[in-house]
Formats: C-alpha cells, sequence, structure tokens
C-alpha cells in the first residue's frame, strides 16, 4: 500500500464533525490479507481517507497492515475492541499508539475504570481518538434481554455513552438510530461512529439497526463505517462516490 493520496489529510477539530464527507466515510477492510485490502484502498482511490482495521484482518496479518495503510498516507480506524482488565487495555492501547492509528475502539461495558486506563494510554499519540463501543449494531432488545440487560437499547446505549464520555473518551461506536437521542442529551462535542449503514435498496447481512448514509448524518453521526457496500462492489470507487453524495445531500 504505497500509492500516496494527493492531498494532506487535515485534522478532525474538536467538534469532530467536518464539511467534507471524505473525513466522515470509513471504509471498512474486512478482508483477510493485505493483498486484498490493498486492492480497496486502490480502488476507492481518494474517494475516503479512513480505513477501518477489525479484528478479521488484524488477526490474519497483524500490524504490518496497519503500517502499510499509514506509510500510504492513509488514516487507520483499529476496531479491536479492547475489553479486559486495566492494566491489560492500557498495555494494548499503547501499543496501538505506537502504530500511529488515528482512532481505536474499546467496550464501554468495561467499567469507568478501564475506560480511563485506555484514554490515559492514548495521549501517547496525540489525537488518538478513543471510542467506546455501546451496543453491538447486530442486537436488539430481545439480545440483551437475554444477556440480562434490562430496559430498550436506546437506554442501553446512552447510559454506556455517558460513562464513556465522563472517563474521558472522545466518542461512542452506536447506531444511528441512537445518534440523535445521544446528541440531544450529551451534546455536540464528542464523535458518533456509527457501522450499520447500508445505502437503500442493498442487503442488511447481519446488522439489526440499520440506516441509510443520509439518515446517519442528518441524526448527528460525525462518521460513518461502510464496508460490504463498497468493497464488493463492481467498482468500489463509484459506489464510494455515490455514498459520499447521499451524506452530502
Amino acid at each position: 500500500m504505497h500509492a500516496a493520496l494527493p492531498n494532506r489529510i487535515p485534522e478532525i477539530g474538536v467538534s469532530y464533525r467536518s464539511h467534507d464527507p471524505r473525513q466522515r466515510l470509513i471504509v471498512a477492510l474486512d478482508v483477510s490479507t493485505a493483498a486484498a485490502a490493498q486492492k480497496i484502498v486502490v480502488a476507492v482511490g481518494d474517494s475516503a481517507f479512513t480505513y477501518k482495521v477489525g479484528m478479521q484482518l488484524y488477526t490474519a496479518e497483524g500490524p504490518q497492515v496497519v503500517r502499510d495503510l499509514i506509510a500510504s498516507g492513509r488514516r487507520v480506524f483499529l476496531d479491536l475492541k479492547y475489553h479486559d482488565i486495566p492494566n491489560t487495555v492500557g498495555a494494548a492501547v499503547a501499543e496501538a499508539a505506537k502504530l500511529d492509528v488515528s482512532m481505536l475502539t474499546v467496550h464501554a461495558a468495561g467499567t469507568g475504570k478501564m475506560l480511563r486506563t485506555a484514554v490515559d494510554a492514548a495521549k501517547a499519540r496525540p489525537g488518538l481518538m478513543v471510542l467506546a463501543v455501546t451496543v453491538l449494531t447486530s442486537l436488539d432488545s430481545h439480545d440483551l434481554e437475554n444477556i440480562g440487560v434490562r430496559g430498550t437499547v436506546e437506554d442501553s446505549v446512552v447510559r454506556l455513552a455517558t460513562i464513556a464520555l465522563a472517563n474521558g473518551c472522545h466518542g461512542v461506536v452506536a447506531s444511528a438510530r441512537e445518534a440523535s437521542t445521544l446528541r440531544a442529551e450529551l451534546g455536540e462535542m464528542f464523535a458518533i461512529v456509527t457501522p450499520g449503514v447500508r445505502p437503500a435498496g442493498t442487503s442488511a447481512g447481519d446488522q439489526v439497526r440499520i440506516v441509510t448514509p443520509a439518515e446517519a448524518i442528518a441524526s448527528g453521526a460525525s462518521h460513518i463505517v461502510v464496508g460490504r457496500p463498497i468493497t464488493e462492489a463492481a467498482d468500489p470507487a463509484a459506489e464510494a462516490r455515490a455514498i459520499l453524495g447521499q451524506m452530502s445531500g
């Protein structure tokens, strides 16, 4: 991954909400090889600046795939969803900071102490955003009830987001279905990254709480994560441009 982006990527401001949709679109590299990831990055071109490296790709290729993305001028959203004892999570975040990733995830359910330890470890890289995962977009209220969580999905998302922000996290990962409530109750000065985004007319796959790109932005999302609709498209660049248009509209 050595093709450089044509322009310097500006830093995200304190409100975390850019007017340039390319700053707000995150392409998920949910593939198993660095070669497959490189093919997607080249195909998307300058329609996106940030790429999500999650458990699948990181487990297959390790940290080198992150280094290669950053060396090519891209930003990396490291989505490994750390959730362990505070010391272990802090050590993992410190290693992620050394990789120069721009965003990473921890589970909000790990408690305030774990979140605070992660935030403190992230300070080694100025600008690194620690995002707390609230309720996965593959879950609904029935799933939560089965694991003993009372109340609605929205109740859980707001409760976990409140804990995350109180302990220094820079934002949360949540469905856009809860984003408007988060904005109304917790304000504007934090990031809301929304997975489960699907352009109108595409398959939901294994997601439950899905929205379109336009709905996500209108609801208050600062960033959207899109994977298969772009990466499995016949023309990933064209699909990315179409999504950017929906975000702007």
